[in-house]
């Protein structure tokens, strides 16, 4: 097997949501395999902080805070990200969020907060990064989506209904950008614990339980069981694969 095939030296990658979480241990994981980043969230700050961590890793780093529910935003945000490195290579659309709450409760404003930025979010990113691809002539997208896009669960309607979406979109975009050199696939976490959800799951007792009773391998991923399959994902060693989902959920949809 050649190992250099998941060497990403030389390429640039743009990591959407990457200061907290997932995102942040992913872009980590991008850099730590050679490529240079583009860090992007709300907070300028943060992603200015993120940066320096990644630069410290010897590779380069751009910080541009992005709304993902913006178009514009997002234009601005790949037209700085090709002024600074010349082209992108691979997009990882991982910005989402999420609300608990009985379907029979949601608000209107509930349903679009979710929706916006877990699929019409991943919609922007990749119809603009997409035509830097294709301008290219290739690229990898790679869209965060979730177990919840495969299978149902209780409270989290707009959620799942968001990531079902980003997993068709997925299918529909590797089948048109095929012929463009464009690999477009999805990683499908389960529950992963991060600092954000800790107080949410992990110390609620009730939740956890759940959780983890739905789980054959009994207990939460880590965030950084999902650099390998990103890598993967991201480099030469996937040039054969577009249009699928993997899924990292310790058996959860085997059931």
């Amino acid at each position: 097997m050649d190992i250099t095939q998941f060497d990403l030296t030389g390429k640039v990658a743009v990591v959407t949501g990457s200061t907290k979480g997932i995102g942040l241990s992913l872009a980590l994981g991008l850099a730590d395999r050679g490529a240079d980043l583009v860090v992007t969230s709300r907070s300028q700050p943060d992603c200015e902080a993120v940066c320096a961590k990644i630069r410290g890793l010897g590779r380069r780093a751009l910080a541009r805070s992005c709304d993902v529910t913006s178009r514009r935003s997002v234009e601005e945000l790949a037209d700085a990200a090709v002024r600074e490195f010349g082209r992108v290579d691979i997009l990882v659309n991982n910005a989402g969020t999420a609300i608990t709450k009985a379907a029979e409760e949601l608000t209107e404003e509930d349903w679009d907060k979710v929706v916006d930025v877990d699929l019409k979010g991943v919609f922007f990113c990749s119809v603009v990064f997409g035509r830097q691809m294709i301008a290219q002539g290739g690229g990898k997208i790679i869209n965060i989506a979730s177990i919840l896009g495969l299978v149902g669960d209780k409270q989290v309607l707009p959620y799942c209904v968001a990531k079902g979406g980003v997993v068709q979109m997925t299918r529909a975009l590797a089948l048109e950008w095929a012929k463009h050199n464009i690999q477009v696939n999805a990683l499908c976490p389960g529950y992963v614990k991060t600092t954000m959800n800790e107080a949410d799951i992990v110390a609620n007792e009730r939740i956890y339980k759940h959780i983890v009773g739905k789980t054959p391998m009994r207990r939460l991923g880590e965030v950084g069981e999902l650099v390998g399959p990103l890598v993967f994902l991201a480099s030469d060693a996937s040039s054969y694969m577009t249009g699928q989902t993997l899924v990292i959920d310790g058996g959860w949809t085997a059931e």
